[in-house]
């Protein structure tokens, strides 16, 4: 079965052509900087090795090009769209409607659709990459598998807010939690590495957005997005946690609409706000040139990121292992390095040898003398996607 995995982030497109159930990849690769200046797209297969200087204004126009890439003459993989027997989308917002994998029908993309105020910069895309999929991919079973749903297993007691109860009963208002296919995969990769079934993890995905997971023999307990995917760290364009004093301040003395304060705290802040980068390798290329502004940004995210290890390590009585993935964790080793840094009381000690060199595998980057293991673990959420899909349509 061949199926296409389609994994929009807010800035980016990942893909992956996957033959199931043997999980061989045909094809792969990815678009970058949707929206941005500098935009790009890689493509391989077993042959062939291709990337180009594109810039891709919307999601729209990236999903097409894989798909010409997919077909090229002398690039493609496939012949025809009617050699695909799926296409696997990522979303980001279940809400409480979607708790499994999903087939696609009217009413599940009106529900995704009724999702947006949620997940404002993610769903959207998403719903775009699926009406393009079925407008090029006909013939294809197209499948929805939830960033929500691994978080099913938080504890009330973390996911409920301490506002009045019936905005939870009436509204659905509580902690949902994202990038769920991401934290599974990663963290189950981890206890097979460990050997240790009941081992207590932090998992840290640092991409554009950025999230982390308390886990304990494989099951979620917390997490640091919530009823959507804003709070918690900085991320590329979004501030995460903030006073919500400043929200109201922003309305009530600055004049600003909640439409200004939700596209400012959205597509605005974060590390763009800070720097006016969004891509973390400009502000690190900045800083290591002396920029003391970008230098400052870099030094925020990581102090967010030792916080939420702090909280964590709490919550779980303990930590074996704490994991970096996604692109920022899997290839920044500044910032793993600014995150570990004066870590020795919980037992985290990096080794920064090790730390700085670059790999595609799973590996441990922490010293002889760390009580905790630190693991660098690539994300692939686009096979997970795949089994998923393979297991709904078999």
């Amino acid at each position: 079965m061949k199926i296409l995995i389609i994994n929009s982030g807010s800035s980016s497109i990942k893909f992956q052509l996957i033959q199931m159930p043997q999980a061989s990849v045909l094809a792969s690769g990815m678009v970058e900087r949707i929206g941005i200046e500098g935009g790009s797209i890689s493509y391989k297969n077993a042959s062939n090795d291709f990337s180009k200087k594109i810039n891709f204004p919307d999601h729209a126009s990236g999903l097409t090009k894989i798909a010409e890439l997919l077909m090229d003459r002398d690039l493609g993989v496939i012949s025809s769209t009617d050699e695909l027997d799926a296409v696997g989308h990522r979303i980001v917002h279940g809400g409480k409607q979607f708790t499994e994998t999903t087939q696609v029908t009217e009413e599940v993309k009106a529900n995704i659709r009724r999702l947006f105020s949620l997940a404002p910069l993610h769903n959207p895309a998403h719903l775009n990459g699926i009406e393009v999929a079925e407008d090029i991919f006909k013939n294809a079973s197209q499948v929805c598998v939830f960033d929500t749903a691994f978080f099913t297993s938080i504890p009330q007691k973390a996911y409920q807010y301490a506002i009045p109860k019936h905005f939870m009963d009436d509204s659905r208002i509580r902690l949902y939690g994202f990038h769920g296919t991401s934290h599974k995969y990663v963290s189950e990769k981890a206890l097979e590495h460990l050997g240790k079934p009941d081992a207590k993890l932090i998992t840290i995905h640092l991409g554009n957005g950025c999230s982390m997971a308390a886990i304990k023999a494989g099951k979620a307990i917390d997490t640091s997005m919530g009823f959507g995917p804003a709070n918690g760290l900085i991320m590329g364009t979004r501030a995460g946690d903030i006073d919500q004093s400043v929200i109201f301040y922003m309305q009530e003395h600055l004049g600003y609409s909640v439409k200004e304060v939700s596209d400012i705290l959205l597509k605005q802040s974060g590390m763009l706000g800070l720097t006016g980068y969004s891509d973390l390798r400009d502000i690190e290329a900045a800083a290591a040139e002396g920029d003391e502004v970008c230098g400052l940004a870099l030094e925020m995210n990581a102090y967010r990121i030792r916080k939420f290890i702090g909280a964590y390590t709490a919550a779980l009585n303990g930590v074996d292992a704490i994991v970096f993935t996604a692109g920022i964790g899997e290839n920044s080793s500044t910032i793993r390095s600014k995150v570990c840094k004066e870590m020795e009381y919980i037992g985290i000690e990096l080794d920064e040898s090790l730390n700085g060199q670059r790999s595609k595998k799973l590996r441990e980057i922490q010293s002889a003398f760390s009580k905790v293991k630190v693991m660098v673990i690539p994300t692939n959420e686009e096979l997970a996607i795949a089994t998923q899909v393979f297991d709904l349509i078999k």
